[in-house]
């Protein structure tokens, strides 16, 4: 049995079963696509079934997207990974931000993690209201001492770099560097435009996971409820569907797969650079989570579930609602996983991930 065919068989049974309502699952290995497949209903009120074309609102799993904006400036050397934020966006040099660096953005150390200013879902559309409120902000901590989950304001911090030193949005700059030379135009996207709406899969809450369901010292946590757990309500508006929002995005399986094959395959990104970005660049305790930390430029390193003696030589991102997409260099394959039911674990992206684990870890060295 084909690897496409084990994989599909899982999706048909996870859907069969009612752990999950729709999801794409993409595969590449060495420059080939090996795993392309769907099941599933995209609208549960319609029956609207998942295809590989169906794009699902992906939370965090997008922020592999934003942190690649931010590589392909170094690449056109418009920017360093030293280079201080304020240099290129002059507001944000107060309240002891002065010496913030790119990279300290990448790695989630810039110390404004939560959105600022009493700042809602509905206002994120507002581009210069939330980039004048992240600059204003006084961080938690001094920049670069330790890391803290940067929810929404990490696609914001780079989009704003990047808009001020190409003079273009971040969604252009995705589609004029990522989509269109990758041939995933219409698979990626920070903001949808209104012809895409309709072939978006509709989100759904799983039931809340018994934890969640504690809402006490909610004053004390850096992040809002609207921040730390995502909620479709939220994934399923039109309104924020089509706005700028780089930390989230909306993608095809197959598009984000592309990507990430893309950056370590050399066609994005050349080998010294994949050898800088990919390699531990902060160790901590998380400051908004608690979790031990270990970040690559961009990117978590190792991947979700793995067991204690699994070498980290993954990147990639996990999504709330239990999306995921990562690169393994060591292996030379890229994986992702979208989906509409909003979990609140991440069961199936582990087995699936561990599937694709095992098939190719064996074959690596022996695969051309």
């Amino acid at each position: 049995m084909t690897f496409q065919r084990r994989v599909q068989d899982v999706l048909d049974e996870l859907v069969a079963t009612g752990a999950e309502t729709g999801l794409q699952v993409a595969v590449h290995h060495r420059g080939r696509r090996v795993v392309d497949a769907a099941a599933g209903v995209a609208d549960g009120t319609t029956g609207r079934p998942v295809t590989s074309q169906t794009l699902f609102f992906g939370f965090s799993t997008a922020k592999g997207a934003a942190a690649l904006i931010a590589h392909l400036l170094v690449r056109n050397g418009l920017v360093g990974y030293d280079t201080p934020v304020a240099e290129v966006w002059p507001e944000f040099g107060v309240h002891g931000k002065e010496t913030a660096t790119l990279r300290q953005v990448l790695t989630h150390t810039v110390g404004v993690p939560a959105m600022p200013g009493g700042l809602g879902p509905g206002d994120l559309a507002d581009w210069p209201r939330v980039c004048a409120a992240i600059a204003g902000a006084e961080p938690r901590w001094p920049p670069g001492t330790r890391t803290g989950y940067h929810s929404f304001t990490f696609g914001f911090l780079i989009g704003e770099i990047a808009r001020r030193v190409t003079g273009q949005p971040v969604r252009r700059l995705l589609h004029d560097w990522v989509a269109a030379p990758l041939g995933i135009d219409g698979e990626l996207y920070f903001g949808v435009p209104p012809a895409g709406l309709a072939r978006i899969a509709r989100l759904e809450d799983a039931e809340p996971h018994p934890d969640e369901q504690d809402e006490q010292d909610e004053r004390d946590r850096i992040l809002a409820p609207w921040e730390r757990r995502p909620r479709a309500s939220m994934g399923n508006d039109p309104d924020f569907l089509q706005a700028d929002v780089p930390s989230v995005g909306t993608f095809t399986a197959r598009g984000m797969a592309t990507v990430y094959a893309a950056i370590v395959d050399g066609r994005l990104i050349a080998a010294d650079q994949l050898a800088e970005l990919s390699a531990v660049a902060f160790e901590g305790t998380d400051q908004v989570f608690g979790n031990p930390a270990r970040l690559a430029m961009g990117y978590p390193l190792g991947r979700v579930g793995a067991p204690a003696d699994e070498a980290p030589t993954t990147f990639g991102w996990p999504g709330g609602g239990g999306g995921y997409a990562y690169a393994d260099p060591a292996t030379g394959t890229s994986f992702a996983v979208a989906k509409n039911r909003l979990t609140p674990d991440f069961a199936t992206a582990q087995r699936l991930s561990d599937m694709v684990r095992a098939e190719f870890d064996t074959t690596s060295n022996s695969v051309g």
